[in-house]
């Protein structure tokens, strides 16, 4: 053969094999064209591939097990084999944990982290990705519901063919289960929280809501919310993130949560992040999160390089100043442990919105409004031939409303095991007394409870009560918890045990028997104390009467007017009703509490 000849063919040898690696590495939804993505069993196929492909770069681990008992999955990706928590530190890279399908029916985080996964470890597209930085990806969070298809679970979303159920196999949201950690699958993910303590997080979900050309919206916790130098950087890791992002072509914003969906002209507010989610469990944890929101109505295979350019372009970010992220997180922890010996520190509890909006200039489609003989109110519906940009009010912005002073330390007596239970969920750390000790000091009396009419998240929420700070002297068993908050998740301790935080144990429900008297009156035991009361009491007897006069039920209801005696009296507060058994220990006490003997 010739040389003529001989060089189409070596040409060709060249490329054929460039080709095969390439069709070798096709992501099954890839393969699919996006309309539909992969099961369970053939993802973990698919990254088992790559683990084998590159053991230097990607390791798979399994952090746990769900209801169903389906193995949970992550990846460690790094670059030199950096594949431990230990590892990571001592290289100074920072961990960057990224989940997808806690909400299965919105995966496209997992069908971009596979292409991320291939792009980094095999393709050579991006092979110095990972030089600076772990990744930790977790490519389906709620694996049970992953496995629960239907082509009917997102009614508001455009593909794939079929999507997961939003609740995991005990029906349980796991983007409001931070906190209380009801579910397995939160109880695992804690773990590797607690093992790896990752520096940033970044939650990949799909929105519902209005029209608009934006591929996906985007949220970062309120700077009230996060430590100073946690904020800073986070805002600038998204300045400079953001142009990167849309220089590629795609179209993003803040998250759209508006105040009126039937129209989008009267603005946007903020959507209610608190504890019980991601990113407002990441930041009790002085840590920076990210939540991305791709848009439901863009096709699927646009979601996802969405997903997957932006995440790339994040990685990039964070690779180039390593150190920066590292030195914020660290300082942020330092701080919190520090704050312990602040006799004047306060810590916001809830927030509230900013009265004070700012403009924003939203991209978006013209609408027509028009009545609805079906529902009675207004129809919207978007014409995405006529785009438009609408200068809206933006009330993003949150403020402190409820701010505690923090104790030295809380002490939780040793029968209310529920308590102590979520403390080892979050590995929050404590002392338990090896000997009962009494001791004197401040705790709440909670009244006039009211609850939720109907459950969420499989409990009636405590709405309101009444809270009035009192001095207690009480002993302690043996068992009992001391958990001192000059450690760097005391603001997870705080969110659990003080009674007014919105994801308190109190406000979930599990306290609820305080409420509970144990001991009642007889009728007609309760007519004849209800007359002593009255003749000891003038202002008792006042007060009676303006109920009478006031509160026609009242009145109305004869078991109701003699519990107003009963609760008055000394039978009753004998029971302790409302009594919140977590005491808040002052700096002399803890410290006479931290020389007695702790149980082993």
């Amino acid at each position: 053969m010739n040389l003529r000849c001989l060089l189409p063919a070596l040409l060709l040898g060249a490329i054929l094999p460039t080709r095969a690696a390439a069709g070798q590495w096709t992501t099954p939804a890839e393969a699919a064209q996006f309309r539909t993505t992969p099961s369970y069993a053939d993802t973990l196929a698919y990254l088992q591939r790559l683990q084998a492909a590159a053991p230097g770069k990607l390791r798979l681990e399994t952090f746990g097990t769900t209801p169903e008992g389906r193995p949970m999955t992550v990846v460690i990706a790094s670059a030199n084999g950096t594949f431990s928590p230990e590892a990571a530190r001592a290289a100074h890279k920072p961990v960057v944990l990224v989940q997808a399908g806690i909400h299965p029916g919105e995966i496209e985080g997992k069908d971009a982290g596979l292409m991320l996964l291939r792009d980094y470890a095999v393709s050579g597209k991006r092979p110095h990705l990972l030089d600076h930085a772990v990744l930790v990806f977790i490519p389906v969070f709620s694996v049970d519901g992953h496995e629960n298809t239907s082509p009917y679970h997102r009614i508001n979303q455009d593909g794939p063919q079929e999507q997961g159920f939003r609740g995991q196999s005990q029906y349980l949201n796991l983007n409001r289960d931070y906190v209380k950690a009801d579910a397995p699958e939160m109880r695992a993910w804690l773990k590797l929280w607690q093992r790896w303590l990752p520096d940033f997080l970044v939650d990949v979900h799909t929105t519902d809501g209005a029209d608009y050309p934006y591929d996906l919206t985007w949220y970062t916790e309120d700077p009230h919310k996060l430590d100073p130098g946690v904020a800073a950087w986070q805002r600038a890791l998204m300045d400079a993130t953001i142009p990167a992002y849309e220089a590629r072509g795609h179209l993003a914003s803040i998250y759209l949560e508006f105040k009126d969906g039937r129209d989008p002209r009267k603005g946007i507010v903020n959507f209610g992040s608190g504890p019980r989610f991601s990113t407002g469990y990441a930041a009790l944890q002085n840590r920076p999160a990210l939540l991305i929101e791709t848009h439901m109505l863009k096709p699927y295979g646009v979601r996802v390089r969405a997903v997957h350019d932006l995440v790339g372009i994040l990685l990039q970010q964070i690779g180039r100043h390593p150190q920066a992220l590292l030195d914020a997180t660290r300082a942020a922890d330092a701080r919190v442990v520090a704050r312990a010996q602040e006799p004047s520190a306060q810590v916001p509890l809830t927030f509230k919105p900013d009265p004070v909006s700012t403009p924003y200039a939203l991209k978006g489609y013209a609408f027509t409004l028009s009545p609805s003989e079906v529902s009675g109110a207004d129809w919207i519906r978007y014409d995405r031939t006529r785009p438009r940009t609408y200068t809206i009010p933006n009330w993003n912005g949150l403020l402190p409303e409820i701010s505690i002073q923090p104790p030295a330390a809380y002490a939780i007596p040793a029968q209310w095991t529920v308590l102590i239970d979520r403390l080892d969920a979050h590995g929050i750390r404590y002392r338990r007394l090896a000997h009962a000790a009494t001791i004197r000091a401040q705790g709440y009396q909670l009244d006039q409870p009211q609850w939720a009419q109907r459950p969420f998240e499989g409990h009636l929420l405590l709405r309101s009560f009444e809270s009035r700070a009192v001095t207690r002297e009480a002993t302690l068993p043996a068992g009992s918890v001391i958990v001192p908050l000059d450690q760097r998740a005391a603001n997870v301790a705080i969110e659990l045990l003080e009674p007014q935080a919105p994801d308190s144990m109190l406000r979930w429900g599990y306290l609820d028997a305080i409420f509970e008297p144990k001991e009642y009156g007889e009728p007609r035991v309760l007519e004849k104390l209800a007359r002593e009361m009255l003749a000891a009491d003038p202002a008792l007897a006042a007060d009676f009467q303006r109920r009478l006069h006031d509160d026609p039920a009242f009145a109305a209801d004869p078991g109701a007017r003699l519990m107003f005696f009963f609760q008055r009296s000394p039978w009753y507060a004998a029971q302790g009703v409302g009594a919140y058994p977590v005491l808040r220990l002052d700096a002399a006490t803890w410290k006479t509490l931290a020389t007695e003997p702790a149980r082993p």
